[in-house]
């Protein structure tokens, strides 16, 4: 369709985007797009989706659609645009008549690159008829996933966009999502008649964010103690009810934290302000529910905190995601809690369809094995995704040095008595009743348990019952599911997820083999060494801090004047780097990354003027 070399790519990129090199797979995307190529494109939150249709609709000589399925997402995207020079436009029901029109003059002079529309607008009556007339030159669909059934976010309008295929063939189709599975990667193909098209699947691996798991005993203190680290940063709590978030946000409050709440249960309004407030950092901590996060498109959310146990890893990944998007150092963490586990059990168990409620309980064994084991965060994260950590030099590698299992390593200890009481109840329950029972029973009947179930099935007459009062039932829990991970026992999940001991498991009993055990989760704060260590690992770089924070301070106010929020100025990547070079000259201040032709003409002065003072 467009050929052009990478020495334009290049100088398009540096000079429009203020960029001097592609994040992983950026280029192969961009050039498969002019090449008139199909294109589905896997591509982790803060992995640079955007720049794979923006760049290359630039040098393309008419028209880029954008899908996009949220408002306020097409917003930010079109203001960072405009403030990097690029016309561009969304047409939505936030318009004006007068707006509108404004736009649809825009559109037929042939002025505007990139137009945004959500699924919905596309098709309308006689939308298609228009953008033929406008010299399309290729599609891109944001969220891709929303098209299939099998996705996590499923949005039916979604399924109509077939008909840009059917009424424009010859126009390419790029589809870009953060995750997706085979199966969901297969709908996206079939719904928007993808012709042979180009995969590109990224590593899932976010190298600037770090992963720390503890049990929750002072959620408020625990939290401030994330708070204090990142000074007036902005970061992200979850929650799982909207009650919570509301008493979360409140406490936050009364101990000087501008936080806010944020859940389904607020007005639609009230949302889009509470959101845009967030995003323009006049409120630094957002409490919020699931409902908050897809279409916030603000790169230096610094920390994610989960308040409650996610629902599974894919969550907890999309979730955590939302964390250091301009890819600086940020933190995740996690106030783990049985109780915690015990009422999404409760929650799964009441399920009435039996392959969702099988899914589901799948999913929670899977969340729980992480959130309590005790190999590198990392390693284990990506190893769900079916993805090998590797080193800088590409070797596969078991630790990252960054999470709380590499920082702060737990100890291990002699666990053949603990492990040979388990497996022995495992045995025991199984063969007194013909049938297998969950780890729940078995610990019920470690503790010596007088719930009716255990003197119904006779359990309270083995040798086992009350073996194991020597231990909290939430050591039992976690010592269970640690012998699962070490392959002694499984859970099968083709009969109600009960425990059985493997081949493995059942040597170790005959033998008495020595089994080694790590204690359970501590709750314990990273030292400053270790944070140092920490966030030298996740690439932090060495800059002058009061530089940094009079150039943060520059940036508010012109962020306020123009009413956008301050990240479309400039990235904190930026301004960082700008405090570590501390560039004298035009020339020298354009080799930023993050400093294209547009923002040097406008803040070039500007940026100077605050570094001479330094």
């Amino acid at each position: 369709m467009t050929e052009i070399t990478p020495d334009t790519l290049a100088k398009t990129l540096k000079d429009s985007f203020g960029f001097s090199t592609f994040r992983p797979l950026q280029q192969e995307i961009v050039e498969d797009i002019l090449a008139g190529r199909d294109v589905l494109a896997l591509l982790p939150t803060g992995g640079g989706k955007s720049l794979c249709y923006q760049l290359p609709a630039l040098l393309m000589p008419g028209l880029t659609l954008v899908i996009s399925p949220l408002i306020a997402l097409m917003k930010d995207q079109v203001d960072g645009l405009l403030e990097n020079g690029i016309k561009a436009a969304y047409l939505n029901s936030s318009l004006t008549d007068e707006e509108s029109k404004d736009t649809w003059r825009e559109l037929y002079r042939g002025t505007i690159k990139l137009l945004y529309l959500s699924p919905e607008r596309l098709l309308v009556e006689g939308m298609l008829d228009i953008l033929e007339q406008l010299n399309l030159q290729f599609v891109a669909v944001d969220e891709a996933h929303c098209i299939s059934s099998w996705g996590h976010d499923f949005r039916p309008e979604y399924r109509a966009l077939k008909a840009v295929r059917a009424r424009m063939p010859k126009v390419p189709i790029l589809a870009l999502t953060a995750s997706a599975t085979e199966r969901v990667r297969g709908d996206i193909v079939d719904m928007l008649e993808l012709r042979d098209p180009q995969l590109f699947v990224a590593s899932f691996n976010r190298p600037n964010l770090s992963y720390r798991i503890v049990p929750r005993i002072s959620p408020l203190k625990q939290i401030l103690e994330v708070i204090s680290s990142f000074k007036e940063e902005s970061g992200i709590i979850y929650c799982l009810s909207r009650a919570r978030t509301e008493s979360v946000a409140q406490e936050l409050v009364e101990k000087g934290i501008s936080a806010e709440a944020y859940h389904a249960g607020l007005s639609s309004e009230e949302r889009s302000r509470r959101q845009e407030r967030f995003v323009k950092d006049e409120t630094q901590v957002m409490v919020a529910t699931v409902a908050f996060g897809m279409g916030i498109d603000k790169p230096d959310v610094r920390f994610v905190i989960h308040h409650d146990l996610p629902k599974n890893i894919e969550s907890y990944y999309q979730e955590t995601g939302r964390a250091g998007r301009d890819s600086l150092p940020s933190e995740c963490v996690m106030l783990y809690s049985s109780s915690d586990a015990a009422k999404l059990r409760m929650f799964i168990e009441q399920l009435t369809d039996e392959t969702e409620r099988d899914v589901s309980s799948r999913q929670l064994s899977k969340l729980l094995q992480f959130a309590e084991g005790s190999e590198c965060r990392r390693v284990a994260l990506l190893g769900y995704f079916g993805e090998t950590y590797k080193d800088d030099s590409g070797d596969p590698t078991s630790t990252c040095g960054a999470c709380d299992n590499c920082l702060t390593p737990r100890e291990e200890f002699d666990g053949t008595e603990v492990s040979q009481k388990i497996v022995s109840c495992v045995l025991r329950a199984q063969k007194h009743s013909g049938f297998a029972f969950g780890l729940n029973h078995i610990v019920d009947i470690l503790m010596g348990s007088s719930v009716e179930k255990i003197k119904k099935l006779g359990h309270d007459q083995l040798s086992t019952y009350g073996a194991g009062k020597g231990h909290s039932r939430a050591e039992w829990l976690y010592y269970g599911r640690e012998l699962v991970s070490k392959g002694l026992l499984r859970i099968n999940y083709e009969r109600f997820n009960v425990l059985e001991a493997t081949q493995a498991g059942l040597d170790a009993l005959k033998n008495r083999s020595l089994v080694m055990l790590k204690t359970p989760l501590v709750s314990s704060a990273l030292s400053g060494d270790k944070r140092k260590e920490q966030r030298k690992r996740l690439g932090a770089v060495d800059y002058d801090e009061a530089l940094f924070s009079r150039l943060r301070a520059w940036r508010v106010g012109v962020a306020k004047t123009k009413g956008l929020p301050a990240y479309m100025i400039f990235s904190d990547a930026t301004l960082q780097a700008i405090a570590a070079k501390k560039p004298r000259r035009f020339d020298d201040l354009k080799g930023v990354s993050g400093i294209g032709e547009k923002k040097l003409a406008l803040y070039g002065d500007e940026i100077l003027e605050i570094l001479a003072e330094s």
